[in-house]
């Protein structure tokens, strides 16, 4: 039978020819909460994301360094050692590798400082060693990147240099502390130090 809404109808007749509707206040409420979650998610996983950027981005990498040695010197390297159990030494991201020379492990501008004050110093270690003493700061490894960073002159008489700067090192430069041989460092922590702080991307 063909149900027309122009034609009127018996009630029986009206019953058996119903116009089928879609559940459209079901389906609103299905699409509404899938939307909800969704966009519940998306505000979250956007949130910790944020944070955990901002966590990565305001990490300091930092080292403060005391010298690791003793005895006479064979090689113009100084090797350096951080920990607080050493004292006011500490390494938070930088490494040491085996010859105690400090490894960067991110990229960035740092602050580095550093000042050398030589053991025993007189006005006799500047007549038995006449050759102009200097401290240096560089990158001697990887090679791609060797560069001198810092270079500083015990003038006679002096007995210390100190100095610092900010420089760009990227991950896995390794920095060495040359001092000219066979003059030897004082190991006093308050006399001798290196370090580095990262203070920019």
């Amino acid at each position: 039978m063909k149900c027309s809404w122009r034609t009127m109808m018996a009630p029986e007749e009206a019953a058996s020819c119903q116009v089928p509707r879609w559940p459209w206040a079901s389906i609103l409420r299905v699409t509404i909460s899938v939307l909800l979650s969704t966009g519940t998610c998306y505000l979250v996983c956007n949130l910790c994301f944020s944070q955990q950027q901002q966590l990565d981005s305001t990490r300091w990498d930092l080292a403060e360094l005391q010298l690791n040695h003793t005895g006479s010197r064979q090689d113009p390297r100084l090797p350096w050692q951080g920990s607080p159990a050493l004292g006011r030494s500490f390494l938070h991201g930088p490494k040491l590798d085996d010859n105690g020379q400090l490894q960067i492990q991110r990229d960035g501008i740092y602050r580095l400082h550093i000042q050398v004050t030589l053991a025993n110093c007189s006005s006799s270690t500047w007549t038995a060693e006449p050759q102009r003493a200097t401290l240096t700061v560089a990158i001697c490894s990887p090679a791609a990147h060797s560069i001198s960073l810092l270079r500083l002159s015990f003038h006679r008489g002096g007995c210390w240099v100190a100095s610092q700067r900010l420089t760009f090192l990227a991950r896995g430069d390794i920095l060495c502390t040359n001092l000219t041989l066979p003059l030897l460092p004082s190991r006093n922590a308050d006399e001798t130090f290196f370090g580095i702080q990262w203070v920019h991307p």
